[in-house]
């Protein structure tokens, strides 16, 4: 039996044993490439900016964006990335660690998790499929904020199920923790970060008649503790900025959700394809899973169970209902999935259930035709994001997870699954940022045109972007002035005077033909209609496949 087998079979392995291992190994993927590729637009550009900013000024209580008040997010990820520069300095491994530690340990959760509460096996098996996972692995390894809201969340969630039970030891030890991970969670994303926790503990408590949890639940201590964590940071920022209250909590909370202000609106089914591609190779079990979880209601571990399936499906429907959606936003809903897939896959290695056998075969289909699909994108693509090379690859190793699930589905053997999807999974995971990625910084990064700013920008040099572009900042270590739109700025442009920073293209018409040197960062698409707007000739120093850096000297 091979040493991956012993690996999932075991029954009897030390928990530090197991933690080890499955840090080590996550771990090294997590971290693989992370600063070799330049930091994507604009989400990875604004959290690289606002803790440089922080570090610059030595202000960690008012976040600021191209140095103009930004209210949009607390400043939990900002910190952590401020700490990560202090120590790996200001580049991208830095900008990315602290979320990639937050996907690895999110691992490590589900992991001790599963093994506390359903066994040693389940959690080994939903540990490593929420690592493989295609969604949670690239989201992990970029800088954003629901990643670390993902963590905190779960954490606080699973410490709350373990101090419920009559006979966990350590009750108080995991009802604080609930307390503090929910406010951090708060301090990651702001009043999401307890309305999740309530919404599904309200909702377990409510189903399952269990008020009396209320009794034992620590919560004015509880409260104090999460008080004392959460509060200090929006007292002090409300103290230094009296017009942060109403735009954080109103603007950004429930004019977000209520209305479709921000221009993210999505149809209500819009992440039922993302949760799809996200959990890929091992969405195929969903419904499965949520099935068994209902036949085992009657079992030892069904309360687990259905605290899981209440976890999920809240959280789902309740983005779906919000009239702001994004990608990650159903990242907290990925760990509970992976422990009821994870449990589900076990009982059928026990012979309880053969409840994977028609997902394995869909799973094994669908995963093949990925692979063709993959395959022939890139020569009908008018400009595919891969290259040749890499889309036989991506391709290949898709058409061998469809394989290997079919494979294991005629054979009726769980461990062949879970083995074959694994491994190939995390053959992507090695090679797949370095191809798909690295061909997206053309599109989605400004690293070169910013490092040419910071490179041919004198003191009296005016810097002006066509839009927020986020990164510019970072890379070049420079205010920039902004004009054809303030875009997330615009809150923060109405704080001060700021005028000088803001412009009209008759302003900056009149700047570009101004003795000042000025860089301007334009489209690649509005050259034409700059040539005709100025006097001054300009003259292209940088560019990229969408940017065009412009000097009028």
């Amino acid at each position: 039996m091979s040493a991956l087998t012993r690996f999932f079979l075991s029954r009897d392995s030390s928990l530090r044993k197991d933690l080890t291992v499955l840090f080590l190994l996550f771990g090294a993927i997590y971290v693989q490439f992370l600063g070799r590729i330049p930091l994507f637009e604009p989400d990875e550009g604004r959290y690289a900016e606002i803790p440089r900013e922080m570090l610059e000024l030595g202000d960690f209580v008012t976040p600021l964006l191209n140095y103009v008040k930004y209210f949009e997010k607390p400043p939990l990820l900002y910190w952590l990335n401020a700490i990560s520069m202090v120590v790996f300095g200001e580049n991208e491994f830095a900008v990315r660690f602290p979320t990639a530690l937050c996907g690895v340990l999110t691992v490590l959760l589900v992991y001790y998790a599963g093994r506390r509460l359903f066994g040693r096996r389940e959690g080994v098996v939903a540990s490593l499929m929420l690592g493989s996972c295609t969604g949670f692995m690239v989201q992990s390894r970029l800088a954003i904020t629901d990643i670390l809201l993902t963590f905190c969340l779960s954490t606080s969630l699973i410490c709350f199920f373990l101090a419920v039970q009559g006979d966990e030891k350590h009750k108080n030890s995991f009802y604080y923790l609930f307390y503090a991970f929910a406010a951090l969670a708060v301090l990651s994303k702001g009043l999401i970060g307890i309305l999740l926790p309530g919404i599904v503990i309200f909702t377990y408590l409510l189903l399952t008649r269990s008020w009396r949890l209320l009794g034992e639940m620590r919560l004015f201590s509880g409260i104090t503790l999460f008080l004392a964590i959460s509060a200090p940071w929006f007292v002090l920022v409300s103290l230094k900025n009296p017009e942060f209250a109403g735009f954080f909590f109103i603007h950004e909370h429930f004019e977000r959700f209520l209305t479709k202000v921000h221009g993210r609106y999505q149809p209500l089914w819009f992440f039922l394809p993302v949760l799809f591609v996200g959990m890929l190779p091992w969405s195929f079990f969903i419904p499965s899973a949520l099935r068994s979880a209902w036949r085992s209601r009657n079992q030892s571990a069904a309360p687990f169970r259905f605290f899981l399936v209440i976890w999920s499906l809240l959280i789902f429907l309740f983005f779906s209902k919000s009239n702001s959606k994004m990608i990650p936003y159903i990242l907290p809903v990925y760990p509970p999935l992976a422990l009821l897939i994870g449990s589900a896959l076990v009982k059928s290695l026990d012979g309880e259930s053969r409840f994977f056998r028609f997902s394995a075969r869909f799973a094994g289909l669908f995963l093949a035709l990925i692979g063709i699909a993959a395959i022939g994108y890139v020569y009908i693509a008018p400009e595919p994001i891969v290259t040749l090379w890499g889309g036989w690859t991506i391709g290949l190793i898709f058409l061998l997870q469809g394989i290997l699930a079919l494979v294991a589905a005629f054979r009726q053997d769980t461990v062949c699954l879970v083995k074959g999807l694994f491994c190939s999974a995390l053959v992507l995971m090695l090679i797949g940022p370095a191809i798909v990625l690295g061909q997206l910084v053309e599109i989605k990064s400004l690293k070169s045109i910013g490092l040419a700013v910071r490179r041919l920008a004198t003191p009296d040099t005016v810097v002006v972007s066509q839009y927020v572009r986020q990164g510019l900042s970072f890379y070049s270590h420079r205010r920039v002035v902004i004009f054809d739109g303030v875009g997330e700025l615009e809150f923060g442009s109405r704080q001060g005077d700021n005028k000088a920073w803001f412009i009209d293209k008759a302003q900056l018409s009149a700047l570009w033909d101004s003795k000042r040197p000025v860089l301007s960062l334009i489209r690649r698409d509005y050259l034409p209609e700059f040539k005709v707007m100025v006097r001054t000739p300009p003259r292209i120093v940088s560019e990229n496949r969408k940017f065009v850096l412009i000097s009028n000297r």
